[in-house]
């Protein structure tokens, strides 16, 4: 059963508009191939790759979209994986490009591993500062947008007034199954491979949590320290 995370306010035009369209390669592809990157995940079969949730972030300037998966690989490991869409490349940003694909209406896109990308990490540092959500997502159609309910739930552990440093410009370390991005004056820590829940909220109290069909207690995704 999907746990249902506590509702709070949200700015009502924060949404992600998706398209009907093919993509080629496909998501699947792209993330199977991802997580070879990942070593305790690496040997394992391809055939045991599922999607099993992903949930947005808006980008204010709407320029970059930006969708985190949740991966199932085998029967007990879920690896989270944020990834941002831009329709150019960014300079000085290759070690983050992990695939380009062609998107049927939107054309060529260059996708990125998102904690590298600081659109992706001012989202996300929002979200754990302000108490910040998932954005809804409307599917665009010949009779106009409409919602399709996110299969994935997130939430930041703060409050709404809280300020929020600008992120211009990240530094992303790669440890373990984590990544660690210095960013704004705060160091983030994005959790990757989830065999359950990985840090005590006493010891982290600004995260984001999240859960996704067949999570019972919502699991931290990231923190700030």
């Amino acid at each position: 059963m999907l746990a249902i995370l506590p509702t709070i306010m949200r700015v009502p035009f924060t949404m992600a508009i998706l398209h009907r369209a093919t993509l080629t390669p496909s998501k699947l592809e792209i993330l199977t191939a991802h997580l070879q990157t990942f070593a305790s995940v690496r040997e394992l079969s391809p055939a045991q790759v599922e999607l099993l949730g992903a949930y947005r972030f808006d980008d204010p300037a709407g320029d970059v979209g930006i969708e985190s998966h949740l991966v199932g690989v085998g029967s007990d490991v879920v690896v989270h994986v944020p990834l941002t869409y831009r329709g150019a490349p960014v300079p000085g940003a290759e070690q983050w490009l992990i695939a380009t694909m062609d998107h049927s209406v939107l054309g060529p896109r260059w996708v990125y591993d998102a904690c590298g990308d600081p659109v992706y990490v001012q989202e996300l540092v929002r979200a754990i500062l302000t108490g910040g959500t998932q954005v809804d997502q409307y599917v665009e159609t010949e009779n106009g947008p409409i919602l399709r309910p996110s299969i994935a739930a997130v939430l930041g552990s703060g409050v709404a007034a809280a300020p929020v440093p600008v992120v211009d410009s990240v530094v992303c370390t790669r440890m373990g199954d984590d990544s660690v991005i210095a960013a704004g004056g705060r160091e983030v820590v994005v959790h990757h491979v989830l065999r359950r829940e990985r840090v005590p909220l006493d010891t982290a109290p600004s995260t984001l949590l999240g859960t996704w069909p067949g999570v019972d207690q919502p699991v931290v995704l990231s923190y700030l320290r």
